[in-house]
């Protein structure tokens, strides 16, 4: 039975468990937002990236927009992250182009790939990171990677990744009842919410987001992921598609759905086959060769191309993925906009209180 199938079934014993485990995190969340608390405010601002939700809704690609936004500014960030199945030498761990996602984990690697000039910093207590970053690399600014639940360090900013379920039947379903990790009073904290859709999807959603989201107060952005092209995983050679071959779909992602979406949009047809493995998954040799006999074109996602990569003799293609902003509620300035113009912002009020 899927797991939203069986909290279904399980409501009437779940729910009472719910509300008590969103009690809770509400004080918690109340104690680390107190003056009182312990938690970590560097010098430069601090930029969370999080979700309420457990699971894939978008947040790597929204932290790799905003470092490439940095990089075009000739600001130096630093990236504070879990490392999700991670298992670094020493912590913290700045992570270099050439260490392995066994290391690293497999969304730190792409990250610290795809922008040389971030710092990111794989460490499960991301205050001790955050100061050594303020004492070693005095960076212009911090991105916590899926930060909205970890108050240790305190943020100028909260984005807020939603996805199309959590305004719709999980809208307010706490764990162990749903998915989401806090209660809706949590939200408040947001600063600009987001929905990975197409513009038509987000268009459907329009009614239901205004109600939901519109009694917070800030902007609600859309965003999807586009590939750009194809690249050879562990080579240089890039092409546009495959010339109407078909091809085999290979992720380990939170969303896979989203994946084949993107793909059959992209080439215009769907994959033969669609290998789907667990969100983070650590490829090994035997799933390699169950890949290796496929028989057609093998394209991946960038987050599993770090892992697979190491694999001699596996020809596999990987998309170049852009982040592309569409509707929004709440504002009338496109995203890249209304974000040039909120760190502006807050890059003076920082100022003023330095």
């Amino acid at each position: 039975m899927h797991v939203a199938a069986l909290q279904n079934h399980l409501a009437p014993l779940l729910v009472p468990c719910s509300r008590v485990y969103a009690a809770c995190m509400a004080v918690r969340r109340r104690f680390w937002e107190s003056p009182i608390s312990p938690a970590f405010r560097p010098s430069r601002p601090v930029v969370s990236v999080g979700n309420i939700a457990w699971g894939g809704t978008g947040k790597t690609p929204l932290v790799d927009w905003l470092l490439h936004w940095a990089g075009t500014r000739g600001l130096n960030p630093a990236v504070l992250t879990r490392g999700y199945g991670a298992k670094p030498p020493t912590v913290p761990f700045l992570v270099g182009s050439q260490h392995t996602a066994e290391e690293a984990g497999d969304e730190p690697l792409m990250l610290a790939r795809r922008n040389p000039y971030a710092a990111v910093l794989v460490d499960p207590v991301r205050r001790r990171a955050g100061r050594w970053a303020e004492h070693e690399l005095r960076p212009h600014f911090y991105l916590l990677d899926d930060g909205m639940q970890h108050l240790a360090v305190r943020r100028d900013l909260d984005l807020v990744v939603l996805r199309p379920d959590d305004v719709l039947d999980q809208w307010g379903r706490v764990l162990p009842a749903g998915s989401w990790r806090e209660g809706a009073s949590a939200l408040k904290s947001a600063t600009a919410f987001f929905v990975k859709s197409s513009p038509e999807v987000f268009e459907a959603l329009a009614p239901v987001l205004e109600e939901r989201l519109a009694p917070y107060g800030v902007p609600v952005f859309s965003f999807w992921l586009r590939p750009s092209g194809l690249l050879r995983v562990g080579g240089n050679e890039q092409r546009p598609h495959f010339d109407g071959a078909p091809y085999v779909l290979v992720s380990g992602v939170g969303g896979p759905g989203q994946v084949g979406e993107t793909a059959t949009r992209y080439f215009g047809y769907a994959p033969v086959r669609h290998r789907v493995f667990p969100d983070h998954h650590p490829y090994g040799p035997d799933d390699v060769r169950s890949l290796a006999q496929e028989g057609a074109q093998l394209v991946c996602t960038p987050k599993d191309a770090v892992k697979l990569e190491r694999f001699a003799g596996l020809d596999l293609w990987t998309f170049d993925l852009q982040t592309v902003f569409g509707p929004a509620i709440g504002t009338a300035a496109p995203f890249p906009q209304w974000w040039d113009e909120r760190w502006a912002r807050l890059a003076r009020e920082r100022a003023g209180t330095s």
